[in-house]
């Protein structure tokens, strides 16, 4: 029952859209501009970098403070807190209070692998960083930091049922990106890393 509380905990705080909020704030909705998703990068596409940050930080400390009130609840489960955050990943990706059209996920992940410990959030940045990298491919990122995050757990030792639970959020987070992945494989959807910073870097100079 504890275990069902937690989760139901995080849906419910997960499906609070800063996006949806400050879209309001700005007149636009932005549902219909961009990628169409709930979330900090759609944000960012269409308000600006500001309203972007706004909404990955909100939605990074709605998944990590959802972990840490659960925990504080319910003290005799273990994976209370990460059940929670898990929980606001759903929310959201599928968010009662927006007819469950939300974002994809990422930024809520990143307040799991906080909440976790602030140890693996190098790690799984690098390895997300390095793979979308190597494979010149942006939505390799937030598939490379769902695999990361419970491999790392596995290297540091932790429990079975929290690295259980980091890999039953990391496959939440995985799936929401493999329609992005299929776009990217098709060509319809911006793909490359390293030709982005070299027309940077080339308009500069």
């Amino acid at each position: 029952m504890n275990a069902v509380l937690s989760i139901a905990l995080g849906y419910f705080v997960g499906s609070l859209s800063p996006s949806s909020l400050v879209g309001r704030l700005k007149k636009t909705d932005v549902r219909r501009s961009g990628t169409g998703n709930l979330g900090a990068t759609n944000t960012m596409l269409v308000l600006g970098w500001g309203a972007g940050i706004f909404v990955m930080l909100f939605d990074l400390m709605k998944s990590f403070l959802s972990g840490k009130l659960a925990q504080y609840l319910f003290p005799g489960l273990s994976v209370a807190g990460m059940l929670a955050c898990i929980g606001a990943i759903i929310g959201h990706c599928f968010p009662v209070f927006h007819r469950f059209r939300g974002g994809k996920g990422l930024a809520a992940f990143g307040g799991l692998v906080i909440y976790c410990g602030l140890k693996y959030v190098p790690p799984v940045l690098c390895a997300g960083w390095a793979v979308m990298w190597i494979l010149d491919c942006t939505v390799m990122f937030p598939i490379t930091v769902g695999i990361a995050l419970p491999l790392l757990m596995c290297l540091f030792g932790e429990a079975p049922a929290k690295i259980v639970t980091a890999i039953c959020a990391g496959a939440v987070l995985d799936v929401m990106h493999i329609g992005n992945m299929k776009k990217a494989l098709a060509g319809d959807e911006i793909m490359h890393v390293r030709g982005y910073f070299r027309e940077k870097l080339h308009k500069e100079h």
